[in-house]
């Protein structure tokens, strides 16, 4: 049996086949630019040259019959037909304090999301028009929805309630929700691992670092505090977001400027961040580069980036009252070893000691690394994420079921034995380019 799973952002369509039989990934890909100009597909299959294919996506119906046709292709494809999908995952950014894990969509189900979608309007209406696409095309087959918000429903009200009239709780749902919970899920399972603990006895303080980015606060195995709140500007400084601001900075501008809300609204979310420090750069290789090359802004946004981070790393060990490890996951999480040293420096006084030289040899996607010193008490892991294997075992599960809440469900990566067949192939090429790598993954 095959499950794909569909993560549709706002101008793009993530996908991935896995052969639920062989436990492998037999190919995944990426449609850009939907609804723009110039959409385009690649398409990986593991051992074989990508294939890349120009084709008009107007809306995310046409995106995934994009995916659907390249996947069937005789030439490039990988299955047969649509006849082996047994189910299909879908990510959903926002699914309110509605659900506290993965479910099969409903009618009723969409319409939830729909509710909700004012909360996260850059990604929910991305997210339900790839279901409806999805539908359409496999109307037989489960389609399931796993939301980034689940995994934060543990967290108390200490940690979700904002100071502000308590009405807007009780009648528009406003409070902290968090985001990047498959990921998080998936990177918390997997500490556990590696620090031989059960999940319930896992305390980890995790930082994901992407275009997007948010920390996540995890005690006992759950989700106590996360840094991203009704919506996913609040936090970290991000790529385009601004994270955290004084909440009158916006009228302030919006009475000196003439900006209306909607235009405040997008300047806070698309032009902000690094981008609106350097004033051009999102992509964290292109600030690392022209930091190097003398460039101040370059440096002031790194130095920024850096310090958000340092602070709520601080401020979470500080509420759970310490931590068994410090984890960085996602692009830059897995990727920017200057990040990660420059967030580390100074944290030895909670017990974090990170070994310079593993740090810069941790550049993989493809392994757990293990980059503290040996007589850290608190360790750091590069654990690289699979949001899309947490999507994968929700839907089966959900299609035969066998699904429940995490703290009363296993995964299959949650076994000391668990091997990813593609990473295990890929590390063996990172190590061939990279020896050093070999004294470092993590056991």
């Amino acid at each position: 049996m095959v499950i794909l799973t569909l993560n549709c952002g706002s101008s793009s369509a993530k996908y991935q086949l896995y052969d639920w039989d062989d436990r492998n990934v037999l190919a995944s890909g990426l449609v850009e630019r939907v609804t723009q100009a110039g959409s385009v597909i690649t398409h990986i299959v593991p051992g074989k040259d990508d294939y890349v294919k120009e084709s008009p996506c107007p809306t995310h119906k046409e995106a995934v019959e994009l995916i659907i046709g390249t996947i069937t292709d005789k030439a490039v494809g990988v299955i047969p037909s649509l006849g082996v999908i047994g189910a299909v995952g879908h990510r959903l950014v926002q699914g309110g304090d509605k659900f506290t894990k993965s479910v099969i969509v409903t009618p009723e189900v969409l319409e939830v999301f729909r509710s909700v979608q004012d909360l996260a309007p850059l990604h929910n209406p991305a997210n339900i028009l790839g279901i409806e696409g999805a539908q359409k095309v496999l109307p037989r087959v489960p389609h399931c929805a796993v939301m980034d918000t689940a995994w934060h429903q543990t967290m108390p009200p200490v940690s979700y309630i904002y100071p502000v009239p308590y009405e807007w709780y009780e009648k528009y749902g406003v409070r902290r929700y968090g985001f990047h919970g498959t990921s998080f899920l998936y990177t918390a399972k997997r500490a556990g691992v590696l620090l031989h603990k059960k999940p319930t006895d896992t305390n980890v303080i995790i930082a994901h670092i992407g275009n997007g980015a948010s920390i996540n606060a995890v005690k006992n195995g759950v989700s106590i505090d996360t840094s991203m709140g009704l919506t996913p500007l609040e936090g970290l400084l991000m790529g385009t977001r601004s994270g955290d601001i004084d909440a009158a900075l916006p009228f302030y501008m919006m009475r000196k400027t003439g900006m209306t809300a909607d235009q405040m609204d997008d300047v806070l979310n698309k032009k902000s961040g690094i981008l609106g420090i350097t004033g051009k750069y999102v992509d964290r290789r292109d600030v690392q580069t022209a930091l190097e090359a003398g460039d101040q802004r370059a440096r002031l946004a790194f130095d920024l980036e850096c310090y958000h981070l340092k602070k709520y790393i601080g401020s979470y060990f500080a509420a759970m009252g310490g931590a068994d490890a410090l984890v960085f996951t996602a692009g830059v999480g897995e990727f920017g070893f200057q990040v990660r040293e420059q967030v580390c420096d100074g944290l030895e006084c909670l017990g974090m000691k990170l070994d310079q030289a593993k740090n810069k040899i941790a550049r993989t996607r493809n392994a757990e690394t293990l980059i503290s010193t040996d007589d850290s008490p608190v360790k750091i892991f590069v654990i690289p994420t699979d949001e899309e294997l947490v999507m994968t075992e929700d839907a089966y599960a959900l299609m035969k079921g066998t699904y429940d809440v995490h703290t009363k469900f296993t995964y299959s990566f949650q076994s000391p034995e668990y091997v990813n067949k593609a990473r295990a192939q890929g590390i063996k090429k990172d190590i061939a380019k990279n020896p050093d790598l070999a004294r470092i993954i993590a056991k």
